[in-house]
């Protein structure tokens, strides 16, 4: 099975919003407020939107798609025995939600993060690099499984990248 060129960067994104999400346990609708009208701009500032992705996002087979890789992703991550602990005593639907909408996002999709932010998050979980590169490895098989392009999702990966410094603790 070949590795994205940016696995080992882009699992750091990925297991910092699922852990995100993972760290709150707030209904999936939450009302507005001030809080998180703040911690959506936070976030909108760290999301790397690119319309220009719009013809990757359609190769993950648009919204439905992205669900049904993080469906997958979910099962991955709590079958290994490297990443179960992070998501062991979570509202994983909550995670999955969120790991949707942040792809969407990122892949110039019709979507809204509404997750928080992952400094805030991830204070405290003692992230390490080889937690990010079980993440990323689980995530590309979920990928594989929906047979997502290869360079698609090299182009995921390399938008999330930028991420991992906001949550490494190694």
């Amino acid at each position: 099975m070949q590795k994205p060129i940016f696995c080992l960067i882009g699992l750091c994104l990925l297991l910092s919003s699922a852990c995100a999400a993972a760290q709150t346990s707030k209904p999936a609708m939450p009302a507005p407020h001030s809080a998180d009208a703040d911690r959506s701009a936070d976030m909108a500032a760290t999301l790397p939107r690119d319309p220009d992705l719009k013809p990757v996002f359609e190769e993950f087979g648009g919204k439905p798609g992205l669900t049904a890789i993080v469906d997958d992703l979910m099962k991955n991550l709590m079958a290994d025995p490297r990443t179960r602990h992070f998501f062991a005593d979570v509202d994983r639907i909550r995670v999955k939600a969120k790991l949707v909408e942040q792809f969407c996002v990122i892949l110039g999709g019709p979507c809204t993060y509404t997750g928080d932010s992952m400094q805030e998050v991830h204070r405290g979980l003692d992230i390490r690099r080889a937690d990010f590169n079980a993440l990323v490895e689980d995530l590309q098989k979920a990928m594989n499984q929906h047979d997502v392009p290869f360079r698609a999702q090299n182009k995921l990966l390399a938008k999330l990248a930028p991420m991992h410094r906001i949550i490494d603790e190694q």
